[in-house]
């Protein structure tokens, strides 16, 4: 069996993201991933601002007196025109541009109008520069802003924006081929006998894939027959450009799955030292990518997530994204055999300003409830056996395209 790096690595190596692009509006950007890096045209901010509401003024005039007069004011859109002279200031607004003739902003809060003379009295002595955004100082013209590969995120669009960039070149979209087989399993909405159970698999896929930013096509529900597994293939791999399915990858007399992809196309490895889902299969179907997740859902969640994403993250021409992986301390004990990696469903709390994390419920690979409870996984190593209360383990934080 191989580890689970050598398994990622494996399948990053066998791929070269797609060339292929299309330009869209900003607003139909979202998660769609760069095809060349974005530079700044303009300066962030575009001019020198206020950080708040209060008084632009000149610090030196803050050396004899402590009241300035207020001879006009500047509003976001509608600046000072003019030159601000010994002992005056003038009303400003958050986001307003600061007069070339001041140096600092003092709060409106720390400021005091005398109802009789109309100045304004300083009730604190601010610091050259305080309360001003300089020119520049967020981004410079030529600053990169987003690296070529780059995944847009809905702040992205609005940095896109803030740029006055309306269009962007994007790689295309992935298409993935979903399908489900067995014959134990049931549409939901449809009657089911005692020995069947229904097909989750098939829509916990769909939806992690269509939230990882993919075009997903459901070829629904195949039967245990080699023939009609073979066509899903063939249909799949006319359209997509990678096919995951689950089911039919293990050592069974009715696994048909794996024999089908040798007599099409080639299989990589269909064996991962982890569990939940170590039989997993990697291969080609037709020059369409094939990923054989495991039947049990546990299973085929977990390999999805850290197995076959990260691979049609390199295949859509993502730059490399690291999980991030966080310290914490073991709440409980936990059980595990040396031999393979374990992806074991946990709840983290903070508890005194520490992470401890616990068991989230069985840990069955038939268990979505364990997933559904939890909040992240503990990453157990493949050579660590069992783990004490009190101990350091390293767990992921669930998130999309889980939760």
């Amino acid at each position: 069996m191989l580890a689970v790096s050598e398994a990622i690595q494996q399948m990053l190596n066998a791929m070269e993201p797609i060339t292929e692009t299309e330009t869209l509006h900003i607003a139909d950007a979202v998660d769609r991933i760069l095809d060349d890096s974005v530079t700044s045209t303009l300066d962030v901010p575009s001019y020198d601002n206020s950080a708040m509401d209060g008084y632009a003024l000149r610090l030196e005039d803050l050396q004899d007196t402590d009241a300035l007069t207020p001879v006009g004011q500047s509003l976001a859109g509608h600046p000072f025109t003019g030159e601000l002279k010994g002992g005056e200031c003038i009303r400003i607004m958050t986001g307003a541009k600061i007069p070339a003739s001041a140096n600092c902003v003092i709060a409106q809060e720390s400021t005091e109008v005398n109802d009789q003379t109309g100045k304004v009295h300083m009730l604190m002595s601010p610091s050259k520069n305080a309360n001003i955004r300089k020119q520049g100082e967020e981004l410079k013209v030529g600053n990169v802003v987003f690296a070529r590969g780059h995944k847009l995120t809905p702040v992205d669009i609005g940095m896109l924006a803030s740029l006055g960039i309306a269009n962007i070149s994007v790689k295309r979209q992935l298409t993935i081929a979903v399908f489900s087989t067995g014959d134990e399993l049931v549409q939901p909405g449809h009657s089911k006998r005692s020995d069947q159970i229904y097909d989750s698999n098939r829509f916990v896929i769909h939806a992690m894939l269509a939230r990882a930013g993919y075009n997903v096509v459901n070829l629904g529900l195949i039967p245990d027959n080699k023939q009609e597994i073979a066509d899903a293939f063939m249909q799949a791999a006319q359209h997509a450009d990678a096919i995951v399915c689950s089911g039919g990858v293990s050592v069974g007399d009715a696994d048909y799955t794996k024999q089908v992809i040798e007599e099409l196309g080639s299989v990589g490895f269909w064996k991962v030292a982890m569990k939940p889902g170590k039989p997993f299969a990697f291969g080609q179907v037709n020059g369409a990518w094939f990923f054989g997740l495991p039947g049990n859902p546990v299973s085929a969640t977990i390999t999805l997530q850290q197995l076959a994403i990260p691979a049609l993250q390199r295949l859509a021409g993502e730059r490399d994204v690291h999980s991030l992986i966080l310290n914490a301390i073991a709440g409980e004990s936990f059980k595990k055999r040396a031999g393979r990696a374990d992806f074991q469903r946990g709840i983290v709390r903070n508890e005194n300003g520490e992470n401890r994390v616990y068991s989230a419920g069985p840990q069955g690979s038939g268990m979505l409830s364990s997933l559904v409870y939890g909040n992240c996984l503990i990453h157990l190593e493949q050579d660590r056996g069992n783990v004490a209360k009190g101990e350091f383990v390293s767990i992921q934080l669930l998130s999309a395209p889980i939760k």
